[in-house]
């Protein structure tokens, strides 16, 4: 193998590295293509992209590179961001999350309705995700009326959290949808 193989091969892993570190720097606008943006200086950028522009497998990469961050605290808007088959029927009756919580967690509240009524209730602390195993806030809605379903979120960028939610129990697999709070 010659020395300037070697080299180049050298040169295009440091630069990939260097890369992946540019993407997941949390200081640094990463561009994922098509429009999806994530710019931790611009957070209305960064919500919109992941609600019109990001394609679910951005979503994933986004989610992989993010950090549990800051728990919510107080009113946050959410929007379902995923393209399944529940995403059309959201808008009408889910508008966000009422947090109560302090820096080791708490709980919260599903804002519903136009009404903006408080229900689903749910525990918020910090565990391993069902995505990577890395530290993500768990939205734990046992016991309530949707004991089955289960959320985990992650601060994308300081104010923004995308998160999954899971339906528990014997279908354990499938994503319900992607959401973002804010």
């Amino acid at each position: 193998m010659s020395k300037g193989y070697l080299l180049g091969a050298l040169m295009m892993v440091s630069g990939v590295f260097r890369a992946a570190a540019a993407v997941a720097d949390p200081e640094v606008a990463a561009d994922h293509g098509n429009g999806c943006v994530i710019d931790p200086a611009t957070p209305a950028v960064t919500i919109d992209s992941l609600r019109w522009n990001c394609t679910d497998d951005q979503h994933v990469q986004i989610y992989h590179a993010a950090r549990a961050g800051a728990v919510p605290s107080g009113v946050k808007n959410g929007w379902v961001t995923s393209t399944t088959p529940i995403e059309p029927l959201t808008p009408p009756f889910w508008l966000g999350k009422t947090f109560d919580t302090g820096p080791d967690g708490g709980r919260l509240t599903n804002r519903v309705t136009g009404a903006d009524i408080e229900g689903w209730p749910a525990k918020v602390y910090l565990a391993p995700s069902r995505v990577d195993g890395e530290q993500s806030w768990v939205l734990d809605y046992t016991p309530a009326i949707t004991p089955q379903v289960y959320d985990e979120i992650r601060e994308v960028v300081p104010g923004v959290w995308l998160g999954y939610s899971w339906w528990r129990g014997d279908r354990q697999d499938p994503v319900l949808l992607s959401f973002v709070l804010a």
